[in-house]
């Protein structure tokens, strides 16, 4: 008779794990949002800084934690919803994170902050170049999967990091300007302005995903104690959480000492390439642009080839390689609106459909106290939705004025007392007789 083993990782196999869950969540697309909003908050920065932590950092991070006790990621978590349903928000999730929003954004990022800053004259000609030749390249390595840049992205990514913290340190000892002005969207409300900024990272809706791919890690380790499965996980989602809040909080001061090296500012490439510039001459900024670039191809090949896979999965029609052609002609497409008008158009999304995986976290963390968790489930996570819906609409400029009664909705967070009130009453709903067992 044959028994499983359980594996114990080494110290240093935690801290590799730590490391591999940092650089899921690092994509290069995520380092423009701290610089602008630093810029914009100005004096009231600590408190923007703070809003955007918690939903950059505190949200995946407890996300990952809710896959860890759940066992699993999206798939697990959802398991009291129809399957339908879940399918469904499997579905939204990759069309967000990839050719939607993210993935476009990534050749964007490239864009701006690898070639712009060099360019006398940028134009809408240059960016549809750019992204042609970008996204082409995207499409060549994602056709076998994206294996010829692993171990690319497995040095881009400790490079990319060294860059950061070398930034951060010169950004501490010799600030290159001054703090500017608050901005009139960070005067009233500059926690929730924050708040809601760290939507734009889209990593509550990666980790409910990731949580399944280190598990998976995990497994091929040969650790198969579910109980150690979570430690670990745990331990992994701290570390990562510790990088990003690290990066996070050195590009919010770089932002908030900008003025004087940009007077004004659309995205925080902009101000990122400018510090740099003025800090490290035209060799930083070559540097800079270079490992930016690189980083960008190996984050768009990762989201185009798991895209690819899971709607051919999905469909069970058309070849991966037929997958991986449409979603990188879409991510072509989409890039070509400009990084400022595809960030302003994703925020609705985001604000409408944020709420949807914090209730799913919520839900998961109180399981255990939920007698009726089919029905608790189901109900907290329709109304999140519908207020949401809600909040996404107004964001989207739309007169929902019919609503201006409801708690905080003329803040935009309109679910959040409905969500809690869904929970509360999922919470007192008695078992039914026929329960559905975890």
């Amino acid at each position: 008779m044959r028994f499983a083993v359980n594996k114990s990782l080494s110290p240093f196999d935690v801290l590799g794990l730590g490391f591999m869950t940092f650089a899921f969540f690092l994509g290069a697309g995520n380092i423009i949002f701290p610089p602008l909003a630093g810029f914009l908050a100005g004096e009231n920065i600590t408190s923007a800084m703070s809003g955007f932590l918690l939903t950059a950092v505190g949200l995946p991070l407890v996300t990952l934690i809710a896959a860890a006790l759940a066992g699993g990621g999206l798939p697990t978590m959802g398991r009291y919803l129809p399957t339908g349903v879940v399918t469904v928000m499997a579905t939204a999730i990759f069309i967000i994170i990839g050719p939607a929003f993210a993935a476009p954004r990534t050749g964007l990022v490239a864009y701006e902050m690898g070639l712009k800053p060099f360019l006398q004259d940028p134009s809408q000609f240059t960016l549809t170049l750019f992204t042609i030749g970008f996204f082409g390249l995207v499409l060549l390595l994602s056709l076998n999967q994206g294996q010829l840049l692993d171990a690319i992205g497995k040095v881009l990514t400790p490079i990319l990091l060294l860059l950061l913290i070398g930034l951060a340190i010169a950004v501490f000892i010799s600030p290159q300007g001054t703090q500017p002005e608050v901005n009139e969207a960070y005067m009233a409300q500059p926690f929730v302005k924050g708040f809601i900024e760290g939507y734009n990272t889209m990593d509550t809706f990666a980790a409910l995903m990731f949580g399944m791919l280190i598990l998976d890690v995990l497994r091929q380790k040969g650790v198969t104690d579910k109980r150690a499965q979570s430690r670990y996980l745990m331990i992994a989602a701290l570390i990562a959480a510790a990088g990003l809040g690290f990066v996070y909080v050195s590009l919010f001061i770089l932002g908030g000492t900008s003025l004087g090296v940009v007077e004004s500012a659309n995205n925080g490439g902009e101000i990122i390439s400018a510090y740099v510039l003025s800090l490290f001459g035209a060799p930083g900024l070559w540097i800079l642009a270079a490992i930016v670039s690189l980083a960008c191809i190996t984050t768009a090949v990762g989201l185009v080839s798991a895209c690819a896979d899971y709607f051919h999965r999905l469909t069970g029609k058309g070849s991966y390689r037929v997958w991986v052609v449409i979603n990188a002609l879409a991510c072509m497409l989409v890039a070509n609106v400009g990084l400022n008008t595809l960030i302003t158009v994703s925020i609705p999304v985001l604000v409408a459909f944020y709420p949807v995986a914090v209730a799913l976290v919520l839900a998961t963390y109180l399981r255990p106290l939920m007698r009726a968790p089919v029905f608790a489930f189901r109900l907290t996570l329709a109304v999140a939705l519908v207020f949401g819906l809600i909040d996404g609409m107004q964001a989207a400029g739309l007169n929902m004025s019919a609503f201006h009664l409801l708690p905080m909705f003329d803040i935009g967070m309109a679910w959040v007392l409905p969500t809690c009130v869904a929970v509360a009453i999922g919470l007192g709903m008695p078992a039914p007789r026929q329960q559905v067992t975890a």
